[in-house]
């Protein structure tokens, strides 16, 4: 067996992307259409949500991903007018500072629901789904660099976000049998509206120069792994966690010294 350039292609399959009104989200649904899946987008924003479904020309449901009656509700109606989800990106997440000795139960609490427990929700219905009608399918996770390195005034975040690394591995090895691959991407700074209205300028020279590619993402980027994860070219990954990040992660603190030829562990 030989590979082809069709193997790539998502056509007719029909994919769901939390949290798609806005950011990575939005620009892995737009991936994912683009490759022919057939895209539904869960984002509880109504106003985002509306928007970006009618740019991409995807399936808008308003949906709080946190409320698993809202998920089943979406993925009933995902169901009736697209068909049957095999591609569910799990991106829905939030984050805020909160120092340890500042963070409260209930700021501890939003967090978790936020970022790690809707994961649970929505892949456990799909995956349901899939395994009643005997069908394989392709689960994403996204996490974040934050999942494996200290975040000092985001530990509550960054837990979940290590959460959803070591779920994504004890998924895939339960639904393997299923032919249901889960994987996950980590990225690192990425260019979003968010980022964009928090600093117009885009990230700082410092910010740039932790990345060893010497420059944040771009949505595409992330996109890109994404419609390979969801596609047959990706048949034999599964339990993984890809760290789009330009080379951050595998760097593990390194800095390149500006204008020199020189290293170091730490900013220096």
């Amino acid at each position: 067996m030989t590979i082809s350039p069709s193997d790539i292609l998502l056509t007719d399959r029909v994919a769901v992307v939390t949290g798609g009104g806005t950011g990575i989200g939005r620009g892995v649904a737009a991936g994912l259409a683009a490759f022919g899946a057939r895209v539904a987008i869960w984002e509880r924003d109504a106003d985002s949500c509306a928007e970006s479904a009618d740019a991409i020309g995807a399936l808008g449901i308003v949906t709080d991903v946190r409320d698993s009656h809202q998920v089943r509700a979406a993925l009933d109606q995902t169901a009736a007018e697209l068909g049957t989800v095999t591609i569910l990106v799990n991106n829905a997440g939030g984050v805020f500072f909160s120092k340890l000795l500042d963070t409260t139960e209930n700021g501890w609490d939003a967090l978790y629901k936020a970022n790690l427990r809707h994961v649970l929700l929505c892949t456990q219905l799909v995956a349901r789904e899939l395994v009643g009608a005997d069908l394989p399918g392709s689960v994403i996770n996204l996490t974040s660099i934050e999942g494996v390195r200290a975040a000092p005034g985001y530990a509550a975040y960054a837990g979940a976000k290590a959460g959803v690394i070591n779920y994504t591995k004890t998924a895939a090895f339960e639904l393997a049998p299923n032919g249901i691959r889960v994987n996950a991407i980590a990225p690192d700074l990425t260019l979003t509206e968010g980022l964009m209205r928090l600093n117009p300028d885009g990230p700082g020279p410092a910010a740039s120069r932790a990345i060893p590619q010497g420059r944040p993402g771009h949505v595409y980027e992330i996109a890109s792994t994404a419609v390979f994860l969801a596609s047959d070219m990706a048949s034999y990954i599964t339990g993984q966690t890809f760290h789009v990040d330009g080379g951050t992660h595998a760097a593990g603190g390194w800095y390149h010294v500006p204008d020199t030829d020189g290293f170091a562990l730490g900013p220096g």
